[in-house]
């Protein structure tokens, strides 16, 4: 009897454990699907001004690349860091102004609800952007409106 009892706890956990990855595909895990609204602007990349929306696991959408865009993101998705979160307060920027480009992201990534402006108006901003990239266009350090600004005098 006792064996009996062994071998259903072991099926049963077995079936539950090879049904979880199919599960936390669909909503993360958390409840919500991972969809984000993206709406960029000023960035002088066509395919990307706009609003797009973006789902993942699986990747679909009208993103200009989603497959891309959902892997970036489960890349930079660590525990204890979240990939949208603001530059911190207080922290030292260069002056550096990257162009007129800005994009507003909402939606839920990884069970959390995501509502963040991202902009390229100093040093803090860019670095922010780029951690982003593909989900926003790539920015040359060039490119349309970038200006790096001297030491203040």
């Amino acid at each position: 009897m006792p064996i009996r009892r062994l071998t259903v706890a072991v099926t049963v956990t077995a079936a539950v454990l090879a049904a979880t990855p199919a599960a936390l595909a669909h909503d993360g895990g958390f409840g919500h699907p991972d969809h984000l609204t993206v709406t960029v602007t000023h960035s002088g990349n066509a395919a990307y001004d706009g609003t797009h929306h973006l789902h993942c696991h699986p990747a679909a959408g009208d993103h200009p690349d989603p497959r891309s865009a959902c892997d970036g993101l489960d890349e930079a998705t660590v525990w204890g860091k979240e990939p949208f979160a603001p530059a911190r307060a207080g922290a030292p920027c260069t002056l550096q102004y990257g162009g007129p480009a800005n994009a507003h992201i909402r939606g839920h990534w990884a069970g959390r609800r995501v509502n963040t402006h991202v902009t390229r108006k100093n040093g803090c901003e860019m670095q922010r952007w780029d951690t982003l990239v593909p989900l926003l266009p790539r920015m040359s350090p060039r490119g349309p409106g970038f200006q790096a600004l001297g030491p203040r005098q």
